[in-house]
């Protein structure tokens, strides 16, 4: 739990501050999952440049008296450097291969092992002098309270070194003196040029005296490199993510973006009342909290012209043009009047419609929010919606997503079960992706979800939200102007996106079949993430399935469900035989 905690503080100090505008360096007016993405990952990426030098400057500024030094440094001494990242990986390779072989405080030579990637591929490490962003994470969790800086921290440092292996009995001397347990030692011929050995040792020992042990050693005229790695069992920067439908709550970061009182290109810009009015609604999203009922939104006959005005164009659009999934859940809103011309449904009505068909439900949302917090939702089935109207000037086209792109646009595909299905899946990749694999995730989200195509009796056929709910680009895509091609995720993923004109490209799914089980094999190929994780319906809760009491546990369930299935295929065999 400690961990977590930690791991949620760092999600916050890193998280996005920085206004979605364009004098802050926002790449377009108009608001985008893809946009959004990847101006998040370059904020995110200043923010933490900006912490860390702030921690370094701290860091210079505390006394040497506190730090016991193993040796005085020499002057002239060489540069000190850190190992590579493939380095640190055949450290953590060959660690987790020799953990059960080894014994605690047992020193042996390994194998060198050889390079299995271009060195040039290797991301750049920041010199041993600076502090390191795993310090600077764990000199956080541990400036919290007295306990927290007295809690045992596992910890794995790779240390090179200038001399022979007679240093490291002094090293060792030095770990005690800061009240270390060594677990687990090992050391190899080192490949940089000048340095005898490397070696890899894991210890246990408070966060204060981890700390205080790092920046002794690196004092020694004997160590060229000091490094500390993350723990692979307890990480103190595993990425927080939501565990639970509840955790939602804290997945609204909504900041400044292109509004009506911001932009004067705006369409309601000069417009008071509309300004008044999306602030009220968004206070309404802001308050809300899991468990609550969705507000009602009391619409204008203004707001409601402009939802009759879009939903007439959609269904003179959508017999020739929607997909069949999106023409039969549109029928059946028809059919239980929840979708009527001359009336805004409300979100509760369309919640309670699309957990009866596929367990989504909807939450509302004051505007677009970060690319992770929304595709975040998607994993627990939840579509985190906005219940305002555009402005009544512009009824066929908005710069944001508004109540009537997402009724009209998302919600009767998200009753679809294959769809449905389908968006989990983005969602569920989405839980501990690194920043580079959220953009690939809303690239995919924006050219399928917001802007697909698939075939349909050998003809194309829409299903994107920004295509269906967008007359005139939607009668662009299904031209022959744009470029057709073949969904293929890992292609899709790194497509350049055009947010100022229509499409000049569009990908074709065969069906959303074969779209989940695309996506499913790039997922399992193509990402970082060293755990895999599923939903649980019934405790509506993601469940990290990193431990195998935990696989064992799902592999029961799973047994139960083929031995249910298998009695309800032996009895209508036996029945259709007789």
């Amino acid at each position: 739990m400690m961990a977590v905690a930690a791991a949620q503080k760092n999600r916050e100090m890193f998280a996005i501050k920085k206004s979605y505008s364009i004098e802050n360096g926002y790449p377009a007016r108009r608001r985008s999952l893809v946009d959004d993405a990847r101006f998040e990952t370059l904020v995110v990426k200043q923010t933490k440049q900006c912490v860390l030098e702030e921690a370094r400057q701290r860091s210079n500024d505390v006394p040497s008296d506190n730090v016991e030094a193993v040796e005085e440094r020499v002057p002239g001494a060489e540069p000190e450097v850190v190992p590579s990242t493939q380095e640190v990986q055949d450290y953590q390779a060959a660690a987790e291969s020799q953990e059960e072989q080894v014994p605690a405080v047992e020193v042996e030579d390994i194998e060198e092992p050889e390079l299995t990637s271009d060195p040039s591929d290797n991301h750049e490490v920041p010199q041993d002098a600076d502090l390191t962003e795993e310090e600077m994470i764990l000199a956080n969790a541990a400036s919290e309270s007295k306990e927290a800086e007295q809690t045992i921290q596992k910890a794995a440092l790779v240390l090179k070194m200038r001399e022979g292996i007679g240093s490291l009995a002094r090293i060792l001397k030095t770990i005690e003196n800061f009240k270390g347990t060594v677990t687990h030692l090992e050391t190899r011929n080192s490949k940089q040029e000048g340095m005898q050995f490397d070696i890899l040792v894991r210890v246990d020992m408070s966060r204060q005296n981890l700390l205080l042990l790092i920046r002794s050693l690196r004092q020694s005229s004997s160590l060229a490199g000091v490094t500390l790695l993350a723990d692979n069992s307890v990480s103190i920067k595993d990425p927080w993510f939501p565990r639970h439908a509840s955790d939602l709550d804290n997945c609204n970061h909504l900041m400044t973006k292109y509004e009506p009182e911001l932009d004067m290109n705006h369409p309601g810009f000069a417009d008071k009342t509309y300004r008044e009015r999306r602030k009220k609604i968004a206070e309404i999203a802001f308050s809300y909290k899991y468990g609550d009922p969705i507000p009602r939104i009391e619409y204008s006959p203004e707001e409601t012209s402009t939802w009759t005005a879009v939903f007439n164009m959609v269904l003179d659009l959508m017999p020739k043009h929607a997909c069949m999934e999106y023409r039969k859940v549109f029928k059946m809103l028809q059919d239980d009047g929840i979708f009527k011309p001359d009336r805004i449904p409300q979100l509760e009505e369309m919640s309670a419609f699309m957990k009866k068909h596929t367990g989504f439900t909807l939450r509302p949302a004051a505007g677009l929010l970060t690319a992770r917090d929304f595709l975040a939702s998607l994993a627990f089935r939840v579509f985190q919606s906005t219940q305002y109207v555009r402005h009544t000037s512009s009824p066929y086209h908005t710069p944001e997503p508004d109540c009537i792109h997402e009724m009209l646009g998302h919600m009767p595909l998200l009753a679809d079960p294959s769809f449905a299905q389908f968006s989990q899946e983005i969602g569920l990749a989405s839980l501990g992706a690194s920043d580079a694999e959220i953009e690939k995730l809303s690239t995919v989200y924006w050219f399928t979800v917001e802007f697909g195509l698939c075939k349909e009796a050998g003809q194309v056929k829409a299903y994107g939200a920004g295509l269906l709910s967008s007359y005139g680009e939607l009668l662009h895509a299904i031209s022959d102007k744009p470029e057709h091609r073949p969904f293929e995720p890992a292609k899709t993923a790194v497509q350049p996106y055009q947010d100022q004109e229509y499409q000049p490209i569009y990908y074709v799914a065969e069906s959303f079949e074969d779209a989940k089980d695309k996506f499913r094999r790039w997922v399992s190929s193509g990402m970082s993430r060293p755990f895999e994780v599923r939903y649980n319906p019934h405790t509506q809760r993601v469940e990290v399935l990193d431990t195998i009491e935990r696989l064992e546990n799902m592999m029961s369930q799973l047994n139960l469900e083929i031995l249910h299935l298998n009695n309800a295929y032996n009895k209508l065999k036996n029945t259709t035989l007789a």
